[in-house]
């Protein structure tokens, strides 16, 4: 049985499986509740904190109880990026020792195999044409022209491209983000120019998309609201400084472009038809799937919760207000990956991560700064409070998910 084995033994299987659960995106209330559940079963009565930056944790053995802590590990590591795919091997090697199946130094090497793996060349080129894919559709469903589209998939396509690069270059990475806004608006800015007039506001938004830390700051309110606050604030940090880097790059790039003289000419009145916007919304699911590298048989089930999060928020957008519509499409997805996790057994982030992709108002904060920095400060505080108002919107639709479907499983 797992609970025999050596205290060693177990303490080791659950840092390793905490490590990977981190490294794999996973929100510290998940990670922790994961954590103690595996613990527990394997007989360890655990302490954790989970940061976007680090792990803590105590361990002690419940055969023999005590007030003190028998080891304590602390785990420096750097935030995590959604991989559904990785995930979903954790969880069933995860389910696999409990279950006595798999023995703790063979689930931990398993554990290890997996960190151990490197993105092949085919699965980075597709990860490059899923930014292209959902810049484009983001361009379409922000009702823009053709023109508009082609060039947000253009840049999708470079960002994609530079995001490989700062992967292997830590000094790229660090100012990745300001880099990707800065060529963002001027490319956009340039063919506004010379050759086709376009929405360079809205190509720069949907260009971003990927970039654009919605999910971090649901994720933060989130953690705030169930009492993680450290976790809570370090990632709310962590976005506000991305968002910075975003809005810095694209007000540089503007201030570039009065230098040069480029004045974009009035935006055209004519946009994407109707029938492209539901087209889009597809696609998108695809890119977002591909983007967090969801496993290949699942994606049907990422494309329709993509949709069903689309479709709740724009019904409850028409009949009732942006914030309630936001609140179902949370409520619709939290109830759906909940009980997608009771019937296949699996985690539920699979639909959860990728659905809300389009709900999260990442593009709201962008444009706060952006106004900020531009000096428009008036217009900056009333798009703070409609990026409030909706990041509350959608984590209490979450929440109120889970109310309605339990989740069986804390992922």
């Amino acid at each position: 049985m797992p609970a025999e084995a050596a205290l060693t033994t177990r303490i080791e299987f659950v840092v390793e499986l905490a490590r990977r659960l981190h490294e794999y995106g996973t929100a510290a209330p998940r990670l922790e509740d994961a954590i103690n559940h595996v613990a527990a079963r394997l007989g360890l009565d655990c302490n954790i904190l989970s940061t976007p930056t680090s792990i803590v944790m105590s361990f002690s053995d419940r055969q023999r109880p005590g007030s003190l802590a028998d080891v304590t590990q602390v785990v420096r590591l750097s935030p995590g990026e959604v991989n559904l795919e990785r995930l979903c091997e954790v969880d069933e090697i995860a389910d696999r020792v409990i279950d006595g199946q798999v023995d703790l130094v063979e689930g931990r090497r398993r554990l290890r195999d997996i960190g151990a793996l490197r993105p092949s060349l085919p699965a980075n080129l597709l990860l490059v044409a899923a930014y292209g894919v959902a810049s484009a559709c983001v361009a379409i469903i922000l009702r823009t022209a053709w023109p508009a589209v082609a060039t947000a998939g253009l840049i999708g396509l470079a960002t994609g491209a530079i995001a490989l690069g700062a992967a292997s270059r830590p000094n790229i990475a660090a100012a990745f983000e300001a880099i990707c806004a800065l060529l963002a608006t001027l490319v956009a800015t340039a063919i506004a120019v010379y050759l086709v007039p376009i929405d360079v506001r809205a190509v720069v938004i949907a260009s971003l998309i990927v970039l654009l830390p919605g999910l971090s700051l649901t994720t933060a309110v989130r953690e705030l609201s169930s009492q993680h606050l450290i976790s809570g604030t370090a990632r709310m940090a962590g976005a506000m400084a991305i968002l910075l880097k975003l809005a810095f790059g694209a007000v540089a790039a503007t201030q570039l472009g009065a230098l040069f003289g480029w004045m974009p000419p009035p935006m055209p009145a004519a946009s994407v038809p109707v029938w492209a916007e539901w087209a889009a919304v597809v696609a998108a699911g695809l890119a977002f799937a591909a983007m967090f590298r969801s496993p290949g048989r699942y994606y049907p089930v990422v494309i329709a919760a993509v949709v069903l999060g689309y479709v709740c928020t724009r019904v409850g957008g028409i009949f009732v207000s942006a914030p309630f519509g936001v609140f179902l499409g949370g409520l619709m997805l939290g109830a759906a990956s909940n009980v997608f996790a009771r019937v296949w057994k699996r985690p539920g982030a699979l639909l959860r991560e990728p659905g809300i992709i389009l709900l999260v108002p990442g593009s709201v904060g962008f444009r706060t700064l952006s106004f900020v920095l531009e000096r428009d400060v008036m217009l900056g505080l009333d798009t703070a409070v409609t990026l409030l108002t909706l990041l509350i919107a959608l984590v209490a639709g979450l929440l109120f998910g889970d109310l309605l479907v339990p989740p069986r499983r804390k992922l």
